[in-house]
């Protein structure tokens, strides 16, 4: 029997969880080291599944199969696509960088409203966190998914009411009524989606007789399973509502900007650079492939959905003038670009939709853990309380722009790569729809400009005057993703030839073909 690497992918994390979670109170730094190194151990087993998967061999590959509940004929089966894998790793390369990134973030503290931070537990449910994550990218038993997609909520209602931001303007009581009010926001819209999702679980499993991608798949080819239209369609609008809440696609997007403003900055990032990955990924890997004629059915108001979620969440970001609400504007506008080219059903698309995942993880991870720095050292979220810092902190300002730049889909960095084919695939299916998503690009280079301008140039502020530049832990989490923004943009390859056969399968499982250009005739 062959090493189980995918199952140990996630189980790895799990352990580190427990093992975190177990260190005696008074040794903090001990979990925080034993912590960082499971998340790096994690990285490496990502890394040899990376290297292991054939981009031209099977379609889902480092497969696991095993009975779990026979009366149901529920099984453990895992495998990954192009699409899987590459998500998998990102969620095994942040997590390191997001545990160094709140190294301090759950010490305790003397105000009330903080009694309860215990670093082992902080830390302890990261991991677990990655650990669900990284099983739900090999899930290919949509039971295993269902059980997974919900399980995640739980560590991450505590990550965002117990461990709140610091930065906080108002009274003590006041911070923990409102990091209670996102967490519990959080958990209710993601239940209401997963409850809907449920029925259609169950719905499927009644009309397929079985949970398993790999069974269904081969039912369809054979011709032995066929949905009645109007139920192929009931259940495809059960599981897209629950992947939509999650991405988050307006006009369910509402709770996103109040968890990521309440939570601190690396749970911010853990919240929409990796758990809301799995809504997009989720819509590629089920919505699409179980129920390919109502996915086409219901393409035209998706896309429209996606367009607003664009327009609608860069505006909001322009006027914003919180840093960290502002980010989570930026982002249910950079998931309209990700749910727009998914939906474009066009090679192009969907292929960029994919990069997109991945560089707006990467990007979006830069900008917000620069930005949690930057809030720390002033202790004010607020982008009307700086000015000025990078005169006194250059280094923090340089990577600051970088970041920005990088979400604003600059030339030369990862995003813009994946944000030009969902833009190309979308012209070619969608004239208009291209268009109009056009306006996000103009709008998020004035929303980073700006927010650049007005706290990093101009008059220093006396409140910033004697402001650190970033240390040596916070360039090690920096960096590296900037280098990855560089490599990525200028040459895309590596990461395009693993994603590239996975978008081709899923392409083939909606019967779409790519728009031929039309080329007049030479006179």
């Amino acid at each position: 029997m062959s090493f189980p690497l995918l199952t140990a992918t996630a189980a790895l994390p799990a352990i580190g969880a427990v093992a975190t979670a177990a260190v005696p109170a008074a040794r903090r730094t001990a979990a925080k080291w034993l912590a960082l190194i499971f998340s790096l151990a994690t990285l490496v087993l990502a890394g040899i599944a990376l290297a292991r998967f054939e981009p031209g061999g099977d379609r889902y590959q480092l497969t696991e199969s095993h009975a779990w509940i026979k009366d149901f004929g529920v099984r453990y089966e895992l495998g990954v696509d192009g699409i899987g894998v590459a998500l998998m790793a990102l969620t095994a390369l942040l997590i390191p960088f997001v545990i160094l990134a709140g190294w301090h973030d759950a010490d305790p503290l003397e105000t009330k409203s903080s009694r309860w931070r215990p670093t082992q537990g902080f830390f302890a449910l990261i991991l677990m966190v990655e650990a669900m994550v990284i099983l739900s990218f090999e899930a290919t038993d949509v039971f295993l998914f269902y059980v997974l997609f919900e399980a995640m909520l739980i560590p991450m209602y505590f990550l965002i009411g117990g461990f709140g931001d610091r930065a906080h303007t108002g009274s003590d009581e006041n911070a923990a009524a409102q990091r209670s009010y996102a967490a519990v926001k959080f958990l209710l819209y993601n239940l209401a989606g997963g409850l809907i999702m449920l029925a259609a679980v169950i719905g499927l499993y009644v009309v397929a007789g079985t949970f398993s991608l790999s069974e269904i798949a081969e039912a369809r080819a054979s011709g032995s399973l066929s949905m009645a239209t109007s139920t192929e369609r009931w259940l495809f609008l059960g599981f897209f509502f629950a992947f939509a809440v999650k991405a988050p696609l307006w006009p369910l997007h509402t709770w996103l900007p109040n968890a990521m403003g309440e939570a601190t900055s690396p749970v911010a990032v853990l919240i929409t650079a990796v758990v809301d990955k799995v809504g997009t990924f989720a819509m590629l890997r089920f919505c699409l492939q179980l129920f390919p004629e109502a996915s086409k059915w219901a393409t035209p108001v998706i896309v429209v959905l996606a367009l607003i979620s664009i327009v609608y969440g860069a505006l909001l970001a322009v006027g914003q003038r919180d840093i960290k609400r502002l980010i989570a504007y930026a982002s249910i506008s950079h998931f309209g670009f990700i749910i727009l080219g998914i939906f474009a059903m066009t090679s192009q698309g969907q292929s960029g939709a994919t990069l997109y995942m991945v560089n707006h993880g990467i990007s979006t991870a830069a900008l917000m853990l620069v930005a949690g720095f930057l809030i720390t050292r002033r202790g004010s979220r607020l982008i009307a309380d700086y000015g000025g810092v990078q005169k006194v902190a250059p280094v923090l300002a340089g990577t600051f722009l970088i970041g920005g730049l990088a979400t604003l889909s600059l030339p030369g960095l990862a995003p813009f790569v994946s944000e030009f084919l969902v833009l190309v695939g979308a012209f070619s299916a969608y004239p208009a729809a291209g268009i109009v998503a056009t306006t996000g690009i103009v709008l998020a280079a004035l929303y980073v400009l700006v927010l650049y301008q007005r706290t990093m140039t101009g008059p220093v502020k006396a409140e910033v005057q004697g402001m650190a530049d970033l240390k040596v832990r916070e360039l090690v989490v920096v960096l590296p993703l900037i280098a990855l923004l560089l490599f990525l943009g200028v040459y895309p390859k590596p990461l395009t030839e693993i994603v590239n056969p996975a978008v081709q399968h899923t392409m083939s499982d909606v019967q779409k073909k790519d728009p031929q250009p039309e080329v007049e005739a030479a006179k």
